[in-house]
């Protein structure tokens, strides 16, 4: 089983910026296809952002331009700079990883499914006014 482990979230006031950390296991690595999604109460999960192991970006229209995805390969992390943030995006976010190499950034930004990835514990993230 493959390991993702989130850190970075918190509560911070509309406007202000945090950075998600996710470090995946060695086996894991973060060569592929590797994403953020969040989830808010009574709603569905949905996709972030995402890279590809193309170097391919795709990111959710509702945070395209505030939030950067990125990745250190050596230091096998995952990032999300989330800046300008707003009330609506409360919510806990997730770091998966895709289990097939080829998935690409926008198909992972696709059709949910829970399935086609591994999966971290998440790290809630709260905005408020």
């Amino acid at each position: 089983q493959e390991q993702l482990v989130e850190s970075g979230g918190g509560s911070v006031q509309a406007g202000g910026s945090l950075r998600l950390s996710c470090v995946a296991s060695i086996s894991t690595g973060t060569r592929g296809c590797m994403a953020w999604f969040r989830q808010a109460p009574g709603k569905k999960r949905e996709g972030v952002a995402a890279i590809d192991s193309y170097g391919d970006r795709a990111y959710a229209e509702s945070v395209s331009g505030r939030f950067t995805i990125s990745r250190d390969v050596a230091k096998n992390t995952l990032y999300l700079q989330m800046n300008s943030l707003k009330p609506e995006d409360t919510a806990m976010y997730y770091c998966a990883a895709a289990q097939s190499w080829y998935m690409t950034a926008v198909q992972a930004l696709g059709v949910f499914v829970e399935g086609n990835f591994y999966w971290g514990q998440g790290t809630q993230v709260t905005v408020s006014t």
